[in-house]
């Protein structure tokens, strides 16, 4: 039976954070010898230190064997709750630098692929324009790893998209929030022959070759979803691929067909890509894009003020719903091409006519002999 631990004598005067330090090290390098070298001290300091722990707290923190050292259930709690002393420490030093000047600090911010390509671009040139001397720390992650990358404070934020069964993993320890709608839509290449075809039924592009994600992207079980409510398997893909940027590229240039956001799809083709949105019918599509912090995480205020331009920005996006942007893709009336962008290179002098669903964009044209050539009438903008 463990024995009573009495605060005041045995844990406030002994336990310090230099020893919290030393046994996450320990726990890390799965190895004293590891964490000694790694922390510039001898391995007996290290031992010694992870004695006092165990005798103080009345537990055994540490299993060791031939193979080095993992934490018992009692490390694994104590190793849980040092994540967050630390992490609140690192908090009060950037609520002090705040304080001192409301114009430094950093964000830390991690995201999957799509809000990372299409929102947090807009969303770090608007917080950088109000607040230069505020550092901005950005990755890409895999969407399998968003939840631990919070617990472990990697992060003071994640963006990502609201996947199926997403809720069921959001614990009482993470506050979700949805910034935005969006929703899939079938993209080919602006010179294919589907480009040029005002309706589409999806039973006709169910043979053709698809490039699609990976078996463990975030949308695997929404593009599953989306062909089963039409009464189909999910194609096999010629080519499975999670990357946005190669996906566009091959799509642009071959025959293949692919499925991309509505706002991913847009901003490709407000960077010249020459792909173009399909006026099919798509079912059980409905996506959006949320932001997730740790519940109980008391964040900075420069945290906070980056939340408030993240919802400035998605509610812009917001503005132009996928929904609807669907429903237009898809009505009798619409034009033969839709979100069609320029390949680079490409040549190409035809006109492109406007989807309600793009952003007003005209496409540079190339340069000729005897100056530089403007927009066809039809691509002007009228006053």
């Amino acid at each position: 039976m463990l024995r009573k631990i009495d605060w005041e004598s045995q844990i406030g005067r002994r336990l310090r954070l230099r020893d919290l330090h030393v046994f996450s090290t320990v726990v890390q390098r799965s190895s004293m010898a590891k964490a000694a070298q790694h922390l510039g001290v001898s391995q007996p300091a290290i031992s010694e230190v992870i004695a006092d722990l165990e005798h103080a707290l009345g537990v055994k923190l540490l299993d060791r064997s031939a193979q080095g050292v993992e934490p018992t259930i009692y490390g694994d709690a104590l190793l849980k709750r040092s994540v967050a002393v630390f992490d609140d420490l690192k908090q009060i030093i950037r609520d002090i630098q705040f304080l001192s000047d409301a114009t430094t600090g950093e964000v830390r911010i991690g995201s999957t692929e799509g809000p990372w390509f299409t929102l947090l671009p807009d969303v770090i040139r608007r917080f950088s324009q109000q607040y230069p001397r505020i550092e901005v720390h950005t990755d890409l992650i895999d969407h399998s790893e968003v939840f631990l990358a919070l617990r472990e404070r990697r992060y003071d934020c994640v963006l990502i998209p609201y996947i199926i069964g997403l809720q069921d993993r959001v614990a009482d320890d993470l506050t979700m929030e949805i910034l935005y709608d969006d929703a899939m839509i079938v993209a080919a290449s602006a010179h294919s022959k589907w480009a040029r075809r005002r309706k589409i039924d999806l039973a006709e592009l169910i043979d053709e070759p698809w490039i699609l994600t990976g078996p463990t992207a975030w949308n695997r079980a929404m593009s599953e979803k989306m062909f089963g409510a039409a009464g189909f398997s999910r194609p096999n893909p010629k080519i499975a691929t999670n990357s946005i940027i190669l996906r566009a590229r091959l799509i642009a240039g071959s025959p293949y067909l692919g499925l991309f956001l509505t706002s991913v799809l847009r901003q490709l083709i407000a960077d010249n890509y020459a792909l173009a949105a399909l006026p099919v019918d798509l079912h059980a599509n409905s996506q959006s894009i949320a932001i997730v912090t740790l519940k109980n995480r008391t964040l900075s205020p420069v945290v906070e003020r980056f939340l408030v331009c993240v919802r400035e920005v998605a509610a812009s996006f917001a503005g132009k719903p996928a929904g609807r942007a669907a429903r237009l893709a898809t009505a009798p009336r619409a034009p033969p091409l839709l979100l069609v962008g320029r390949g680079r290179g490409s040549g190409s002098e035809e006109a492109a006519p406007q989807c309600p669903m793009a952003r007003p964009h005209t496409p540079t044209l190339p340069h000729k002999a005897g100056g530089r050539k403007t927009a066809p009438a039809s691509m002007r903008k009228q006053p």
